[in-house]
């Protein structure tokens, strides 16, 4: 095989590989939107101001997130006045 094709494949079993993490942390980014934020780390964009623009930008993320922080303050305050 050419490395040419090889680099292809690599870069193929990279992505899905990248996806099925994202799948597992149940982030709701698909394999486009992966591909174009690894090529921005690639570029020399910083992975997180990326992460936290995608954060800000996700409005079904950013709630359930807040609400799941507040859950666990909330319920560390409760131990600890215990």
């Amino acid at each position: 095989m050419d490395r040419q094709g090889e680099a292809a494949r690599n870069a193929k079993e990279s992505l899905d590989l990248v996806l099925q993490i994202s799948n597992i942390l149940d982030t709701g980014l698909d394999r486009h939107t992966l591909s174009i934020l690894i090529a921005l780390c690639e570029r020399g964009v910083n992975p997180e101001s990326l992460a936290a623009l995608i954060r800000e930008f996700s409005p079904n993320r950013s709630s359930s997130a807040a609400s799941s922080t507040s859950v666990h303050r909330d319920s560390f305050v409760r131990r600890s006045q215990s």
